[in-house]
């Protein structure tokens, strides 16, 4: 009677001696076999929260050891209670992913091999130990097929969403060469199975908002809810798609671009995240999806949807300001995977979009050269193509063919910029003759001439001006330059770089100028191509 009604309260001593003593230490398997004989005798209900209560005060390295510890005989106990079953389900399975969430990932295949903490083999435990609610989960459905017992699938749909947003969003769930269970795969394999078994993977899948969240009054908490399960779901079709776990339970039926635009929201969600385990599985779900499309498949109607545009706005912030080198080449390759796949009128918005918005002339730079290569398509007759010829042609090169702030623009900050467009200028004038003026080049040269010519005339004019003014005051006051200490420091994002001493000043001085000079190279060519074509024409005429 007394272990029945107060035994729980020797739940802490124990596992104090269980960790106290060595693994081969009589004394420790005694205590284990009191700890088996307590989830007998003790009232359930008195043990749970004892249980409940001891995993709560764990903390630091001891918290996977005290899980995978209590998980047995806590099992057993929740096997027992008749009432509040799924309610102590769900706070059992809560209570262990909050303390195992603050635990650090293991990322490396040396950490993952290592696993000091014991998260990987305990994240394993804590399915095995949620197995037999789902059988019982799915034993009822199967009795009935209008299962009413709603309460114990959503605490398990709970688990599965939190298991995916912790551990498995920031895992690497790469196979590794030497490790022959990944245990992290396993562990994803686990929760699609759970998902499947209770029939709410491929809901989950294609009607992201089926699962309920709770009516918080609290806007902040329905906000961070509503972020968590975005997280998750993003998550799993990363493991679908990418990894494709359960891919033998997926529906064969549904075309690339519908899967594209079902992923596009959880790519958006991946790749709005700076952590590089999380924003790769953003880039490998986009690639994965558009790798199974054909070029040109995809309708311009797509675009009509936010997140269309909001992503490749992502893949430009990625490709521009990610410190990884790996990861800014992989966007730019994905960004113009994304590009060829559109059709001709798709390809156009985007770029008109992109040359609005992305603020970098690198980026702006790429852009047009894409515009090149499709009027160049487009010009070969390779097929009907009405958006890179004629008028609407003409309304891009208004937005190519032009210099920010006219000729006070900083050309060598967008020197990538006005390369681009004068080559593309230069293409023009030497493919398209003014007779046949297909592109509509010669109908517009007037405005191309005041709009962009000119003014980069003026403006690589001052700016050499400028610089040459500069190179000459650092040479004169170079002697005093060298008896004094370097004058010149540069602080990149708030951190003070070393000193610039005058002779790099004077480098990068002339860097400047020999980019000037192959503007100007290139702007000469350009005129002296208008110049001479409009002569033979005036010939001919």
């Amino acid at each position: 009677v007394i272990i029945k009604n107060m035994g729980w309260n020797l739940i802490s001593p124990l596992v104090r001696c269980i960790f106290m003593y060595k693994q081969e230490d009589d004394k420790r398997e005694h205590c284990l076999r009191i700890l088996d004989q307590l989830a007998q005798l003790c009232n359930p209900k008195e043990l749970f929260l004892g249980l409940l209560e001891q995993i709560e005060q764990t903390s630091g390295e001891q918290v996977c050891q005290t899980v995978m510890l209590l998980l047995q005989p806590l099992q057993t106990v929740l096997l027992k209670l008749q009432n509040k079953k799924a309610y102590s389900v769900g706070l059992s399975l809560a209570m262990i992913m909050n303390q195992l969430t603050p635990l650090p990932v293991p990322y490396t295949k040396q950490q993952i091999q290592e696993d000091k903490l014991g998260l990987c083999q305990c994240c394993n435990a804590v399915v095995n130990f949620a197995k037999p609610f789902v059988n019982e989960v799915v034993k009822n459905m199967e009795k009935s097929s209008e299962y009413n017992d709603m309460e114990l699938k959503e605490e398990l749909i709970k688990f599965c969403m939190k298991s995916l947003k912790y551990p498995l969003l920031t895992a690497q769930l790469e196979q590794l060469e030497g490790v022959e269970e990944h245990p992290f795969r396993h562990f994803a394999t686990e929760i699609i199975d759970i998902l499947w078994n209770i029939r709410e993977l491929i809901p989950l899948v294609f009607v992201p908002h089926k699962g309920k969240s709770p009516a918080w009054e609290n806007q902040e908490f329905a906000d961070i809810e509503q972020k968590n399960s975005a997280d998750s779901l993003a998550c799993l079709s990363y493991l679908m798609f990418v990894q494709h776990f359960g891919v033998e339970c997926f529906p064969v039926v549904f075309s690339p671009s519908y899967l594209l635009l079902c992923n596009m929201t959880h790519i958006e969600v991946l790749l709005k995240r700076t952590e590089e385990s999380v924003l790769s599985k953003g880039l490998d779900l986009f690639e994965s999806c558009l790798l199974r499309m054909e070029d040109n498949s995809l309708l311009h109607h797509y675009l009509e949807f936010r997140v269309f545009i909001n992503v490749p706005q992502d893949l430009v912030k990625i490709m521009t300001l990610c410190p990884m080198e790996h990861m800014r080449k992989k966007s730019l390759n994905i960004l113009q995977l994304f590009i060829d796949k559109f059709d001709t009128e798709g390809r156009y918005t985007l770029f008109r979009c992109l040359l609005k918005t992305s603020n970098h002339a690198g980026v702006e730079g790429y852009i047009i050269k894409n515009i090149k290569d499709q009027i160049h398509l487009a010009l070969m007759k390779e097929y009907d193509n009405v958006w890179f010829t004629g008028h609407h042609l003409i309304s891009l090169l208004d937005l190519v063919l032009s210099l920010p702030e006219g000729a006070e623009t900083d050309l060598l900050q967008n020197s990538d910029r006005i390369m681009a467009s004068l080559n593309l200028l230069r293409y023009l004038v030497i493919k398209d003759c003014e007779s046949d003026n297909q592109t509509g080049v010669w109908t517009t040269l007037g405005k191309i001439k005041q709009n962009f010519l000119k003014p980069l005339r003026v403006g690589l004019n001052m700016s050499k001006a400028h610089y040459e003014a500069e190179i000459k005051n650092k040479k004169e006051n170079r002697k005093e330059a060298h008896s004094s200490n370097p004058v010149c420091s540069v602080t990149v994002s708030g951190e003070k770089m070393p000193a610039m001493t005058t002779g790099m000043q004077l480098q990068v001085l002339h860097s400047a100028l020999f980019t000037f000079d192959l503007i100007e190279s290139v702007l000469a060519r350009v005129e002296e191509l208008i110049e001479g074509k409009k002569a033979v024409m005036d010939e001919n005429s």
